[in-house]
């Protein structure tokens, strides 16, 4: 009898998630024929019919559901199983999976990879960079181990380790027409003068929170894809923006025009690590979460 590899629940779980051949390709990092081959021979392997495939639309059949959620099953007692022989060996040696936000990798990871490398040599950290939705989902399918990234957010089944506070600064043009910086009042700023990254990425969400936003007619309706177009707007004077303490010094803001002024202590995220809840890894993360809340202070 043969058998479904692993390989193959795990591509089939990207297509169920994305509902997409093209988008699940490029997550599991393979060519869009590669992947529907794979997929192919899954059903193959069960004699039976997992997707419903239309010019415009992918469908999963009712047992293409049933199968996703047997899949899923197996993948995470594989997994367990993985993590349960790994906890025979030393914390942070070996492969560890991070996903990571990109409002958090390019300020906080130039820095603390150079100092993980030399305390933990024989770790081998994996990065995956994307939105905080993304990488959650990853997480829970098995392909991430543990997630960098701000909190609060909604997300079941993991557990949380909060590390520290990052406060938001105010950020403009060191010569800006929207807003007097030293003396900054919201209630003072222009309709449409707070530019914001996109829906989706979670600094839109926790500025919008903590920075007291609820004026929606002062933010404009369209929202920086990257924060590299982020800065760049607010380096052409075409609003103000929030941005975290961290990103203070980094490259991204180097050879702009853009400063940044500090704002109340009410005005934060909290920085911090989440995994799947019940995993054996659980100590090997926190002690993880010690070394990154080192490197901060």
């Amino acid at each position: 009898m043969k058998f479904p590899t692993l390989k193959q629940l795990r591509y089939f779980l990207a297509l169920t998630d994305t509902g997409h051949f093209g988008q699940a390709a490029e997550r599991c990092f393979v060519s869009q024929s590669a992947f529907s081959n794979a997929i192919k021979e899954l059903e193959v392997t069960l004699d039976a019919e997992l997707v419903d495939r239309t010019n415009r639309s992918v469908t999963i059949t009712a047992t293409g559901q049933q199968v996703a959620v047997q899949a899923r099953l197996v993948l995470r007692d594989v997994e367990s199983l993985v993590e349960s022989a790994r906890g025979q060996r030393e914390p942070l040696t070996g492969d560890l999976r991070l996903g990571v936000i990109p409002t958090i990798a390019p300020f906080m990871l130039p820095d603390a990879l150079p100092r993980l490398r030399k305390q933990y040599p024989e770790l081998r950290l994996l990065l995956t960079e994307d939105q905080t939705d993304r990488i959650y989902e990853r997480l829970m399918d098995g392909d991430l181990d543990v997630l960098l990234l701000a909190l609060p957010w909604p997300m079941r089944g993991v557990e949380e380790l909060p590390l520290f506070r990052d406060a938001f600064c105010l950020a403009c043009h060191h010569d800006t027409k929207h807003v007097d910086a030293e003396n900054y009042r919201f209630n003072r700023l222009d309709s449409e003068s707070i530019l914001l990254l996109e829906d989706g990425h979670c600094l839109r969400d926790h500025a919008l929170a903590a920075c007291r936003i609820r004026n929606t007619q002062k933010v404009q309706p369209f929202g920086a894809s990257s924060l590299l177009t982020l800065i760049e707007m607010v380096d052409a004077d075409l609003g103000i923006t929030f941005l975290p303490e961290m990103a203070s010094g980094s490259t991204l803001l180097r050879n702009t025009r853009v400063k940044l002024h500090a704002m109340n202590e009410a005005s934060y995220r909290t920085i911090g690590l989440a995994w799947r809840k019940g995993s054996r890894r659980s100590e090997e993360f926190r002690l993880l979460g010690e070394f990154l809340e080192s490197c901060h202070t």
